[in-house]
């Protein structure tokens, strides 16, 4: 099943400039999401990012819509009154008809409205709503899902809240509805059906079927045309969700997913081909460091150094300057987030580094938030241990400074043997023995409340990854979130990320995939799979992605073994870099981040709504849509200076010298390539002003100034 673009906007040169722009002054967005200012996801994050342009496109005519929950409200959300004067009528009379609905400014970057509908102050509504629901869509809803449950209210309380604003509105307005994911879906639902002026979109960011298939094992996308949908939700107890979702995917004037592997699982998942593709991205000015990320990564670095030294006390028979920190990071889904073939090319990965001698010393982190009591003991140790051994070279380190600056204020040379006494060396040979270990370095930093049956720790007793001496491969289980108040490791996510040589992601269900997005808009190189859409997106876009540092795992059209092959290669051939060539692969994975931007990806998103709007309203807006040609896509070119790859340059051993390292022949001019990759993309979308236009000029068809080089 090739992964076919389904339209030309699915490539950064089927989007051009439109030749006259949307009359936006007349239109109004509301978008609607249970994670507005309640973070439970990575929806969230998409919100949270986006809402700066979204605001700047539609002024004061942009609105978010989500739930009240009070703990969130108090750190999150200013509380003021309706702007808008529709909007407080239509506040007023739901309040005065028994809702609770709030209005206010969400605290973050663009400062947008919010409108919070508290869900549970109209709880007694519950079971009229479901009887509406079953009459209108044959929909049952069972009573004991909280989470269907609040999807119903929210549902119906949004379909109100829309229902109203068109009510009170003096002229017909012009309302487009964004609707995230099966929670908000229903009122998209209820809009159609009750047949409001409303333009609807809806975008699932992961189908709900898709994620409990994965879940199970099931050789997903192998057998995507053969599975009986309706069977496997209801053998899933879903069945209710499943068909609020795929009605919300029907109803909805314009139907996106945010990749193309996750358009074609809901071509087949939930009958029905997305209109648009709509990618997420980043808000890449909040990670820009200009030309000062290289220097952020060995500050940061330093820092990872310092929490390995304690943690490896007694046991740090490795050069640190060759060790490389590699990491994975995410929700707790062993298998789908690829942590069991991760470990396994961890395990052939040193059995490579061994037979081939090498001085190389590489350090997995597993960033997965899992059940646990508290801090390892041992692991505590370690860091007491090497803040100890730190104050004692201090304290040596002062008296043996005093005893200098005293020989010098004299006009004498010291001497040597009188420079440190039998106290100093007493202190010393302390400080080395407490050191001393009967113990591995513990795998796991915390006390996990169900050890025997955790996946991580039981793969890597199969493997027999215990951080012994003879490894190369060392392991470090960190189940908690990464805080910069922790005693542990006090670094925030970012920090971490900054710090370490690589993002491992081989993901098997992964829709979009924020980490390895992250990862390259802070310079990191990182490994990413065929199966997420930040790969496919990658893939389609760059000409040669491992030259920028971006490795595309193939785990769509190979099999798990040869996956872990292709992996554990990946690693391998990273081992083998030398420090000048990370340092020239980072800044090349760094200038990829303008394709992140929401600067560019925020227009896939000006898209669907112009469509929606187009198909809703089609006396006031028109809208034409070009089949991709042969000339769509865009690639960014394989840069032309030194190669990224020890397999492609004159040095292939991972045993280089200070010589190789600092070879002038290999003319390398980091400017100059800046400037030629710079040449290859487009400037940031700039939104265009509002004015009276009001038909939507054509989507170009990609044949302008974007060609593929």
């Amino acid at each position: 099943m090739p992964l076919a673009r389904s339209l030309s906007v699915t490539s950064l040169s089927g989007l051009e400039e439109w030749d006259e722009e949307f009359d936006l002054e007349d239109a109004v967005l509301f978008e609607i999401a249970w994670e507005v200012a309640n973070k439970v996801g990575g929806i969230y994050t998409v919100i949270q990012t986006k809402a700066r342009l979204t605001a700047e496109e539609w002024g004061e005519n942009y609105f978010l819509v989500g739930p009240y929950v009070e703990s969130n409200v108090r750190t999150q959300v200013e509380l003021i009154e309706p702007t808008n004067p529709v909007l407080k009528r239509t506040i007023d009379k739901m309040n005065a008809s028994g809702c609770k609905v709030y209005f206010g400014r969400w605290l973050i970057e663009g400062s947008p409205y919010v409108v919070l509908i508290d869900v549970a102050f109209t709880a007694w509504s519950l079971d009229t709503w479901k009887s509406e629901l079953w009459e209108l869509c044959d929909i049952g809803v069972p009573w004991f899902d909280r989470e269907a449950n609040d999807a119903v209210l929210f549902g119906f309380l949004t379909a109100w809240l829309l229902g109203e604003y068109a009510a009170q509105s003096e002229e017909p307005p012009h309302i487009v509805a964004h609707f995230h994911e099966w929670l908000a879906g229903l009122g998209l639902v209820l809009c159609r059906h009750r047949q409001l002026p409303v333009a609807t979109i809806f975008t699932t960011h992961a189908t709900l079927l898709g994620r409990y298939l994965c879940a199970g094992n099931v050789d997903f996308y192998n057998k995507l045309a053969d599975f009986n949908v309706d069977k496997e939700a209801g053998d899933r107890q879903i069945y209710h969700r499943y068909c609020l979702e795929r009605s919300a995917a029907h109803c909805a004037h314009v139907f996106t997913t945010v990749s193309q592997i996750t358009a074609i699982e809901a071509e087949f998942l939930l009958m029905r081909k997305p209109d648009i593709i709509t990618p997420n991205g980043l808000n890449v000015k909040k990670f820009s460091a200009v030309h000062e990320f290289q220097n952020l990564h060995a500050q940061s670095k330093h820092r990872i150094q310092e929490f390995v030294r304690g943690h490896f006390y007694g046991h740090l028979d490795f050069n640190l300057d060759k060790c490389l920190f590699l990491f994975i990071a995410g929700r707790y889904e062993f298998s789908n987030k690829g942590a069991d073939i991760f470990l396994e090319a961890l395990a052939r990965l040193n059995y490579l580094l061994r037979v081939n001698n090498s001085d190389v010393t590489v350090i997995a982190f597993f960033i997965m938030p899992a059940r646990t009591n508290n801090f390892n003991v041992e692991t505590l140790k370690g860091q007491a241990v090497r803040k100890q051994l730190w104050d004692t070279a201090q304290t040596v380190k002062e008296r043996f400074g005093k005893k200098l600056y005293e020989s010098l204020l004299v006009g004498q040379l010291p001497d040597v043997q009188k420079m440190m006494d039998k106290d100093d060396f007493t202190i010393m040979k302390r400080a080395i023995f407490a050191t001393q270990r009967q113990c591995q370095p513990p795998v796991c930093t915390h006390n996990m409340l169900e050890d025997s049956s955790d996946p991580i720790l039981n793969c890597v007793r199969r493997i027999g990854l215990f951080n012994s001496s003879a490894d190369r491969v060392k392991i470090i289980f960190h189940p908690e979130f990464l805080s910069s108040t922790s005693p542990l490791l006090p670094m925030d996510y970012e920090e971490f990320v900054r710090g370490c040589h690589l993002g491992v992601f081989p993901s098997y269900y992964e829709p979009w995939g924020y980490t390895p997005a992250e990862c390259t808009v802070m310079g990191i190189p990182s490994i990413s799979t065929n199966l997420s859409g930040f790969g496919c997106f990658m893939e389609e876009h760059i000409a040669d992605p491992s030259a920028y540092g971006i490795y595309i795992l193939d785990r769509r059209y190979r099999g798990v073994d040869e996956s872990c092959n292709q992996l554990t290669s990946f690693l391998f051939q990273f081992c083998k870099q030398s420090r000048r060539q990370r340092i020239i692969q980072r800044n090349r994975t760094e200038r990829l981040s303008e394709l992140l931007d929401w600067r560019y990806l925020g227009r896939y998103y000006i898209s669907a709504r112009h469509m929606a709007l187009a198909k809703a309203f089609p006396d006031t807006y028109m809208y034409e849509l070009h089949e991709p040609t042969a000339t769509s896509g865009f690639h960014y070119p394989r840069p032309a200076s030194v190669p990224p790859s020890p397999a492609l340059s004159r040095h292939s051993s991972p045993h280089h010298s200070e010589a190789e390292d600092n070879d002038e022949e290999e003319r390398y001019d980091e400017d100059l390539e800046a400037e030629k990759d710079r040449k290859n993309i487009r400037q940031p979308y700039a939104l265009p002003l509002k004015n009276k236009t009001s038909p939507l000029g054509a989507i170009g068809n990609g044949n302008g100034d974007d060609d593929e080089n």
